[in-house]
This record gives structure tokens, C-alpha cells and sequence, in this order.
């Protein structure tokens, strides 16, 4: 499951395809559409939930809210499972999604981080990313990724910075738990199930606020 950008995606994954998913884009409704989402899918493949071996849970960067809600659903289902949570980053599950549609590298993946700023990594190919994850605003990438074919909805938001704009937009469950099958058949260790915020959230608490005490 993936709820980093304002797409709120699942899938369920047998390790060798994709057996069911679903997927919608509403970037303020994470809380409302996760778990008829996952109902959803396990009815579609008719299994209950109590067949799931492992979740695997994008783990950003993105938003704080709606990045939170996906990860704390993940911990409560492995909690009650008692299954491993796996994290990926959600930029890798874009590349690879890109890849699979036969985009060859390198290239780069950009998600909108709001504030006028996108989210972004560069990959070699579609698995391998070369570099961390950033945020920046997109007049001030543009020249490094001058060339590049540009992955997800930072680069249709905006064309000026990245005119090759490729898709797909959002990420897609599905090549999430594809990549995480593919990585941990080989034995690699996926990222702990933890939120790769990047910066402070957008909700803080007002600096210099009066206190007010009753007397």
C-alpha cells in the first residue's frame, strides 16, 4: 500500500504477480479510502486478510498527514498479523512502474511536495536509483536533469522545468509489491517501515503563542 502522494493505492501480491489492486487519486482523503481499498482487493481475489504473509508500505517522501496514514495502517495490520512490515521508497516504486511501461534510464522520478516544490531522485535505470531522495523546487533542478526524461506528476505540474514528462503520474501498489517481490527473492533488505518526510510538516504549533492560565 502506498498513501504518499494523493494517490491511495493497494494491491496484493501472490510473489510472482499482482492478483489484485485498486487505486484512486484524492489527495485529502487518505483516512477515508485506505481500508475499503483493501477490502476491496481481498475480496477481489477472495481471500481474507488473515492470508497476508508480509505488507510492504511505501514510505514517502511525502506529505506528513496524508504519508502517515498508510504507514500507520501497515503497522497496525503487521501487528495484528503478526507479519514483517517492509518500507520502499515510493520514488522507486514509480521508476519501476516506468520501467515495466519500457522506459530505459536514466531518467528521473518527481512527485509534487506542494509549496511549489517536487519531490525527486535520479535513477540509472528503472532500479537503480542513483542518490538519495530531495526536495527542491523545480526551477532550480531543471539544469541537472536538462535532457532527462522525467517520471510522475512534479514533471507534468511543471512543463517549463521538465518537458519530457513521462508517466506513469502516480504510484501504482501494484509495481510497489512487484519491486519489493523482485528485491527480497534476491535477499536485499527493504527500508524499514518509518516516514521519509524530507522537511517539518505543513501543520506546526504557532511560535511566541500567549499562554492563557486560569487564575
Amino acid at each position: 500500500m502506498d498513501t504518499a502522494t494523493p494517490a491511495v493505492t493497494v494491491a496484493l501480491h501472490d510473489g510472482a504477480s499482482v492478483i489484485a489492486s485498486s487505486g484512486q487519486v484524492d489527495a485529502r482523503r487518505h483516512g477515508e479510502l485506505l481500508m475499503p481499498a483493501v477490502d476491496r482487493v481481498l475480496a477481489e481475489a477472495g481471500v481474507k486478510l488473515d492470508a497476508v504473509t508480509g505488507v510492504v508500505v511505501g514510505v514517502g517522501p511525502g506529505p506528513y498527514t496524508g504519508l502517515r496514514v498508510g504507514l500507520v495502517t501497515a503497522a497496525t495490520f503487521g501487528s495484528a498479523l503478526s507479519v514483517p512490515v517492509h518500507g520502499l521508497c515510493t520514488l522507486d516504486g514509480l521508476a519501476y512502474a516506468a520501467g515495466q511501461g519500457g522506459l530505459e534510464g536514466p531518467f528521473a522520478v518527481a512527485t509534487d511536495a506542494r509549496r511549489k516544490e517536487v519531490y525527486w531522485a535520479r535513477y540509472e535505470d528503472a532500479r537503480t536509483r542513483t542518490g538519495d531522495p530531495a526536495v527542491d523546487r523545480p526551477a532550480d533542478i531543471a539544469e541537472a536533469l536538462a535532457g532527462l526524461p522525467v517520471v510522475g506528476a512534479g514533471a507534468v505540474l511543471y512543463p517549463e522545468a521538465f518537458p519530457d514528462a513521462r508517466g506513469p503520474e502516480h504510484v501504482a501498489a501494484g509495481a510497489l509489491a512487484a519491486l519489493a517481490a523482485e528485491r527480497l527473492a534476491a535477499g536485499e533488505e527493504l527500508l524499514e517501515p518509518q516516514p521519509l518526510y524530507l522537511r517539518r510538516p505543513d501543520a506546526q504549533v504557532p511560535k511566541n503563542y500567549k499562554v492563557v492560565t486560569p487564575k
